[in-house]
């Protein structure tokens, strides 16, 4: 079965910066990758360290599987074509009531690339509403150009930095982005987005897949890894990632702990502070 958009809800995406819902898995599947992460922040001291929330798709086969599915590529090649690389992914959570929130940011700010065909699916492993801190997006805005950003490094803000807009946002037009388990959006590169406090009594959990077409380049200076999920990759651009064959791969272990230096000096370069980037088996 086939999930590719119609040339309608493309439409939407190309004027809006952004579509959903749509459907990526059912439920009760949700529930099951809900558990899966549950076991991963048990065995990481109750909370996905840095380093593990870096691309954890090269650690764990089930969250490799995950970002190849046609239910998400399906979609996200209607909009970038069919040769796809998955260059990032990784959870937002907030538990009830934690104060969390995710400032209005532009994703391109600091990941380095060479243009901004972009596309995040973001998947809800719990419900994403606006009592549980939904994401908000301004529509419209992915047409804009990169604009300023200041870091905050505030404690309560998800980002990499605490990174926020630093040109006015025109709140009144923003749109809530409602998703059930198992739905997900997709996202502009560009769009103004963010999201504030989870005042539900239930998590709210997502999962961002950050996919890129192949002709896309690393220009930050420093040397990048992506995944090739779908099509040929005749660019050669990134270091290939590889695929655990099991939860205790070495190799891959091996992989992701040179990864997350690279990722770091990327996303950090020229900041003020840099997180601790210990990694977990």
């Amino acid at each position: 079965m086939r999930h590719h958009l119609s040339a309608e809800q493309a439409a939407t995406y190309r004027r809006d910066g952004f579509l959903s819902p749509l459907p990526a898995f059912s439920a009760a599947e949700a529930a099951g990758f809900l558990a899966g992460l549950e076991r991963l922040e048990a065995t990481d001291g109750g909370k996905l360290s840095f380093a593990s929330n870096q691309k954890p798709h090269i650690l764990h086969p089930w969250l490799a599987d995950l970002v190849r599915r046609p239910e998400i590529l399906d979609p996200v090649e209607s909009v970038l074509g069919p040769d796809l690389l998955l260059w990032g992914a990784g959870f937002f959570a907030k538990n009830p009531h934690d104060g969390k929130i995710v400032s209005w940011h532009q994703d391109s700010t600091y990941w380095g690339l060479s243009e901004p065909e972009i596309v995040t699916a973001w998947i809800a492993f719990t419900p994403s509403t606006p009592l549980s801190g939904c994401m908000r997006v301004i529509p419209g805005t992915h047409t804009a150009d990169q604009v300023p950003h200041r870091d905050t490094h505030a404690e309560n803000n998800l980002l990499s930095r605490g990174q926020e807009i630093a040109v006015e946002v025109n709140e009144a037009d923003a749109v809530d982005i409602t998703l059930q388990p198992g739905q997900m959006s997709l996202h502009h590169v560009r769009l103004f987005h963010g999201s504030g406090m989870n005042q539900a009594p239930h998590r709210r959990i997502g999962f961002a897949l950050r996919y890129i077409p192949t002709r896309i380049r690393q220009t930050a200076g420093h040397a990048d890894s992506a995944t090739l999920v779908r099509g040929t990759d005749r660019f050669s651009n990134f270091i290939p990632e590889p695929r655990p064959a099991s939860e205790n791969d070495a190799a891959c272990h091996e992989f992701h702990a040179a990864m997350i230096d690279r990722t770091t000096n990327i996303l950090y370069r020229g900041a003020a502070q840099r997180p601790e980037t210990r990694t977990t088996m």
